[in-house]
């Protein structure tokens, strides 16, 4: 029986995690064995898991630093690796509620299709957590989607997901096949980490997944999105929201830094581009970005 070790990482959000804890305690099992690394990352106040979840299934690491989104998946998935020897690892956000039978659907979506490496669920917006909640009926919240497979626009310089702020009519079932898997939730087989690495610690947080494909895709594997396995997110809850601080300056420090690593020398004429225009138009937050990106300060930064 295969092995999936599900790595989620907590940062002072103890309410979330154990709502998100208690989504995967109800998870359905079929032809496989599944076990939760609850990655406290630095928090101020210890996070301790719920009493009621069985201590079998769910395992606490404490990091006592902040190792961000990349650095704390990268312990969870060493441990889990090391412990039970995972062909699956499967990364998922603690800001996530998920439905009783993904895992057992992107189990049985990953182990039909043995060329796809990496597989990110169908992912809703949380009811009421939508960017346009009023524009939505109440019977349409926690059906717009928030991820539904994502494309990377090379004359533009952005990854974005698909459909999203879309209601969901089953528009993307036939879609079997991403540009890259979101971090939010992708099961990973363990074999591309072995070839491709884990994910990149220059990045910290944003944009690591979309790397993470890409090296994927390099090795010859496929990046899948599959439309039948369901979570619901509350979008960047861990990291202040969409429009933080944290948020607009590793978005765009990882964007120059993705686009001028991956890119043609024309996608890399265009990164000098956005550089230039935010160096003109940016606010101070921007600015320090471009400063890191160009003196190759990477990884963690203080974000004043």
């Amino acid at each position: 029986m295969k092995h999936i070790s599900i790595i989620i990482v907590n940062f002072n959000q103890k309410k979330l995690t154990d709502n998100c804890l208690y989504s995967l305690s109800k998870v359905k099992k079929e032809n496989f064995d599944f076990s939760v690394f609850v990655v406290d990352n630095g928090s101020p106040e210890n996070y301790r898991l719920p009493a009621k979840l069985s201590k079998k299934q769910f395992t606490l690491l404490r990091s006592d630093a902040n190792l961000g989104f990349t650095g704390g998946n990268n312990l969870g998935i060493h441990t889990a690796i090391e412990r039970f020897d995972s062909e699956y690892v499967l990364l998922l956000n603690n800001d996530t509620e998920v439905a009783t039978d993904f895992l057992k659907i992107l189990f049985q979506f990953t182990e039909s299709h043995p060329r796809m490496g990496v597989v990110s669920p169908k992912i809703f917006f949380s009811p009421g957590k939508e960017f346009h909640t009023n524009s939505y009926k109440i019977d349409e919240r926690g059906s717009v989607l928030w991820y539904a497979g994502g494309s990377i626009d090379w004359d533009h310089l952005v990854a974005f997901h698909r459909g999203v702020d879309e209601i969901d009519r089953s528009q993307f079932a036939r879609q079997e096949l991403s540009d890259f898997a979101t971090g939010c939730c992708v099961l990973i087989r363990r074999e591309v980490l072995e070839k491709a690495g884990f994910l990149d610690r220059r990045y910290f947080l944003y944009l690591e997944d979309v790397d993470l494909s890409m090296r994927a895709r390099q090795f010859g594997y496929q990046v899948g999105y599959c439309d039948a396995a369901k979570i619901w997110h509350l979008n960047a809850a861990s990291s202040g929201g969409s429009g933080s601080q944290f948020h607009l300056y590793y978005q765009l420090r990882n964007r120059l830094f993705f686009f001028f690593y991956y890119g043609t020398w024309q996608v890399k004429l265009r990164v000098v581009k956005i550089l230039f225009q935010r160096l003109i138009q940016g606010n101070r937050l921007e600015h320090k970005a471009i400063w890191h990106f160009l003196t190759l300060q990477d990884g963690k930064q203080p974000v004043h």
